[in-house]
């Protein structure tokens, strides 16, 4: 299998996850080889086996070669989790347009390019796709127009996917994790006493999150959904 965004925060968790349900783990970063090293290092001590993957998925060159080298490595690949996204804060109006199309290539576009190639190299024996998606982009979040509208294609694109792919037994679904304490929640987590529309008046467990996922992507009859992993309501 293959983790985009490996590197740190729910990629990190989610590569320890699938370890240690038997998986052997590819972990993709970008640019920040270091921490990607920390992420086989822990995923190697909770018993799983892996190995490190570079890529800027904003290259669709970069991305065929990534899984190639993979399937040279491993023989096959039969689940991808498209994990790598980035965030920025501001208000739609003031929105630098290069700041956009940053975020738009990235979590959307690096996700279309990551999962067509993957879906490609998986049409003879089928496969498992799983998307990290965000509540944000089924309901928009203040400051964060570009990576709501990002998370929102992503809808989109896992829905039809899963109609065009499920004749070849690809599934294809989406996980909405809930607030993570990361790096790419940055300012913007909330505190524990600020947990609106949240029925059960806490935040999701990354923990739990992962091994929820981890169980979704083998889950061989369900495909096309939206999940959302905490106790807000869709």
């Amino acid at each position: 299998m293959l983790v985009t965004g490996a590197s740190g925060g729910i990629g990190r968790r989610l590569c320890r996850a699938f370890a240690r349900d038997g998986f052997w783990v590819g972990v993709h970063y970008c640019s920040r080889q270091e921490a990607a090293e920390e992420t086989l290092a822990e995923l190697t001590a909770a018993g799983g086996q892996g190995a490190l993957f570079q890529a800027d998925i904003r290259s669709g060159e970069a991305v065929r070669a990534m899984v190639d080298d993979l399937r040279r490595t491993r023989g096959r690949l039969d689940v991808l989790l498209c994990n790598a996204g980035i965030a920025a804060s501001h208000l739609v109006v003031r929105c630098p347009e290069d700041e956009w199309q940053r975020i738009i290539d990235t979590n959307l576009s690096g996700t279309y390019r990551t999962m067509t190639t993957a879906a490609a190299r998986m049409m003879t024996e089928g496969g498992s796709i799983l998307v990290i998606g965000s509540y944000a982009g089924l309901h928009g979040t203040s400051g964060q127009g570009a990576y709501a509208a990002s998370k929102a294609g992503l809808i989109g694109l896992v829905q039809t996917a899963a109609r065009e792919w499920g004749p070849h037994n690809i599934r294809v679904n989406l996980v909405c994790p809930g607030w993570q304490a990361t790096g790419l929640a940055g300012d913007a987590y909330p505190s524990a006493d600020d947990v609106r529309g949240h029925v059960l008046g806490r935040l999701s467990n990354l923990d739990e999150v992962s091994e929820t996922i981890c169980r979704l992507a083998q889950l061989h009859d369900v495909s096309g959904q939206v999940w959302n992993v905490d106790s807000r309501i869709l």
